[in-house]
């Protein structure tokens, strides 16, 4: 390992081990730029192999990837200076340690995304991320400039790797109406999992790099009573799309054993100015119904798309709010349906608070690339449009949550996927096995 590496490594450690001495005093409000200010380091291991079941075909060629790492993850965040308009900054230090992998098992440049890889394909030891951003709090409005974390249906920073994603641009909040949050911003990068560059180009899941300057979004999230909560969002990635997003979910008790549960999501994304990513004009959707009766949950639900092309989202973000994205799969092809049901059990009922399992099950059917725009086509060995194409993912988890003692709020996660697919799609066998230890030192 690199010394600089150990020499990271040694002082978010020591910033880690610094919270046994911090007076866990707690304040009903918290006010002023010190008062109101936070540190919080994560540790995260994090293990993944990935088994594609057509060899050859894999990442990189080699049809097996795996790697083990451990990340640290320091987060600060400032409270607001006094008076009418108050002033703070937010700042992270993150570091990326390779345990183990290689021998072709890296994953390559792939979405496989645990480790950056070198020109000669071999994982770097070690990788890092360092930004923050300033901000400003005037009456419920919120800005922020610099590096950001946007959560919304159509711009999300995705963290389901070893380092979190992130955005360089401009953020704003607003909260002034009760039961109303209003989000927008405007961004000219962003950093994948595996980059320490916080300016990298914007890049799709599906199209891969895109050069377009910037991704603007607007839209809010309005609770209409206690069991129903509505959200509306646009967005435009500048030269390739415009995409617009509603959705609401419902939970209706109907004892204190028993409730009932509902969701939709729609998007419709168009092509926009250059037309990047070919022209298209896609809409699709996802419902669902679901009911819970004390410890269980059981839920189903259905996903369309009417396009004719892939419905596409910002590389490894979280910026697809659809029931049927899971682990592995979207189910987001041309002309796709799909159905899923999803089990859910919580322990607590049974006496195990923090240990909790899930199962799921989706099958797509239908999927039609024959009139697929040049980007989104995929093509058969004779080179004919794919056709009459299905798949379907097998996924379970199980999560325990320290619950007390001086590990409390450590959580061990392990997730098994399996899919199956015709020719578009690859048939995988996935295990990730994540361990965290989140620290509160200020």
């Amino acid at each position: 390992m690199k010394k600089s590496a150990t020499l990271s490594l040694a002082v978010l450690s020591a910033l880690a081990g610094a919270s046994t001495l911090t007076n866990a005093a707690e304040t009903t409000e918290k006010e002023g730029f010190i008062e109101g200010s936070s540190l919080s380091v994560l540790n995260r291991n994090f293990y993944f192999n990935r088994d594609n079941r057509n060899g050859e075909r894999g990442a990189g060629g080699a049809g097996y990837s795996e790697a083990w790492a451990h990340a640290v993850i320091a987060k600060f965040e400032s409270g607001f200076t006094q008076g009418t308009v108050g002033v703070g900054v937010d700042a992270f230090a993150m570091i990326g340690l390779k345990l183990d992998t290689g021998g072709g098992r890296n994953g390559a440049r792939s979405s496989f995304d645990v480790l950056p890889v070198d020109s000669e394909g071999k994982a770097r030891d070690e990788y890092t991320k360092v930004g923050g951003a300033v901000k400003a709090r005037a009456f419920d409005t919120v800005i922020k400039a610099g590096d950001v974390f946007p959560a919304t249906p159509v711009v999300s920073f995705g963290d389901s790797r070893l380092l979190p994603e992130s955005f360089r641009g401009v953020t704003f909040s607003n909260t002034s109406l009760k039961g109303l949050t209003l989000q927008g911003g405007r961004l000219h990068s962003m950093s994948q999992p595996v980059s320490s560059d916080m300016r990298d180009t914007f890049a799709t899941f599906y199209a891969g790099p895109v050069n377009s300057p910037w991704v603007g979004y607007f839209g809010g999230d309005y609770e209409l009573n206690k069991y129903t909560t509505v959200s509306l969002y646009t967005s435009r990635l500048k030269d390739a799309w415009d995409q617009s997003y509603f959705g609401t979910s419902f939970t209706y008790p109907i004892s204190d054993e028993l409730a009932l549960l509902a969701g939709f999501n729609y998007y419709r994304a168009v092509d926009e100015g250059k037309k990047l990513l070919g022209e298209f004009d896609n809409n699709i959707w996802s419902g669902k119904v679901g009911v819970r009766f004390g410890a269980h949950t059981v839920s189903l639900t259905h996903q369309r798309n009417n396009g004719d092309d892939d419905f596409d989202y910002l590389r490894q973000s979280d910026s697809i709010y659809l029931d049927n994205s899971i682990q592995y799969s979207d189910f987001n092809s041309p002309k796709e349906r799909s159905w899923m049901v999803r089990y859910d059990l919580n322990m607590a009922k049974y006496g195990i608070p923090g240990l909790s399992f899930m199962a799921r099950y989706g099958k797509g059917t239908d999927a039609d690339y024959s009139n697929a725009n040049n980007v989104y086509m995929r093509r058969d060995a004779g080179g004919n449009p794919l056709t009459d194409q299905k798949r379907w993912e097998r996924d379970i988890e199980v999560k325990y949550v320290v619950q007390t003692g001086s590990m409390k709020d450590m959580s061990f996660r392990i997730r098994q996927a399996n899919t199956r697919s015709t020719q578009f799609e690859s048939d995988l066998d996935e295990f990730r096995l994540i361990v965290e230890y989140p620290l509160s030192i200020l």
